[in-house]
């Protein structure tokens, strides 16, 4: 089955040319069937290209997905257009009465700023508070990994003594938890990050259950409320080249930046880099919208997703 997006999304003709079958609003009205609804909050810069990452990543379903973009309306966007945001973003204050079966929160490059200073913050948090009653299960990726689990949790993020850049190996643990079933023991995921929330003071905190870790890039994959809050310190939704642009960006604005690990062959940057994480990363959502999204809803969305108790 498809995913269902607004027709004219510039994603859409890519998708379409890499035969993954997406729907418009038209054809997915005549369907007798809820689809699952999906919102997205994107704090990345680069909204078109991380809308089309995750858009991959959430097509390998059966199920028919109906996908909303959130923006903060407390930020301004410097590298989306004003006519982007306006007709394929909503705000918070535009959804705030809807129920949703799943919602993604992407990471942002404000890691390094303390998150009382990130202009959106209180935004945010009322964001993250909104989600107890309003969606069944969040997937917080990288910084909102971070902030989620400082914001719930109370756990504090550090400053790596070097960005986290490349690709590194990390272990299962809790493989009978669904959200890792099909997982290899060991699989690659891209980080490129420049803090981390200490795996030691996670390991400490009882709400949460670690599913994936790496010797080298520490926490990766975790979860609370059994599955009502997942938190992923990477960035599988990643494509083959966006390190690479990271890189080569870093490099021509004269930053210190090491070459990303384990990504070019013979850690050549002129060479096509390796993409070696695509598998575990679409396992993951599938296993997400599957498990935690799916089959924890009925028909009628409204007032029932099973609500959190603080």
């Amino acid at each position: 089955m498809p995913i269902k997006i607004q027709s004219d999304l510039p994603a859409k003709e890519i998708l379409e040319k890499e035969n993954i079958f997406v729907m418009d609003e038209t054809r997915a009205m005549h369907q007798d069937i809820r689809p699952v609804k999906i919102l997205i909050l994107n704090l990345m810069p680069l909204k078109e290209e991380t809308e089309l990452q995750l858009l991959r990543s959430l097509s390998n379903t059966p199920l028919q997905i109906d996908i909303s973009f959130m923006a903060m309306s407390s930020h301004e966007s410097k590298n989306t257009t004003a006519n982007h945001l306006n007709k394929f973003y909503e705000s918070f204050a535009d959804v705030k009465d809807n129920y949703y079966d799943g919602m993604i929160i992407t990471g942002a490059p404000v890691e390094q700023l303390e998150y009382e200073e990130v202009d959106y913050w209180e935004e945010l948090v009322s964001v993250m508070d909104w989600t107890k009653q309003h969606v069944t299960s969040t997937i917080f990726l990288c910084w909102a990994a971070q902030a989620g689990l400082y914001h719930f949790y109370g756990l504090q993020k550090r400053m790596l003594p070097k960005k986290m850049f490349g690709l590194f190996w990390h272990k299962v643990k809790n493989r009978k938890i669904p959200l890792v079933r099909g997982f290899d023991d060991v699989f690659l995921a891209p980080h490129s990050r420049h803090t981390e929330v200490p795996i030691e003071e996670i390991r400490k905190c009882p709400d949460l259950t670690i599913l994936a870790e790496s010797d080298e890039a520490g926490f990766y994959l975790g979860m609370a409320d059994e599955g009502r809050r997942i938190f992923v310190m990477g960035h599988p939704e990643y494509d083959r080249i966006t390190l690479d642009g990271e890189y080569k960006r870093d490099q021509k604005k004269g930053l210190d930046i090491e070459i990303p690990a384990n990504y070019y062959r013979g850690d050549d940057p002129s060479k096509k880099p390796y993409l070696m994480w695509r598998s575990h990363a679409n396992n993951m959502y599938t296993n997400w919208l599957n498990y935690y999204v799916y089959q924890l809803t009925p028909y009628a969305l409204a007032g029932t997703p099973g609500n959190i108790e603080e």
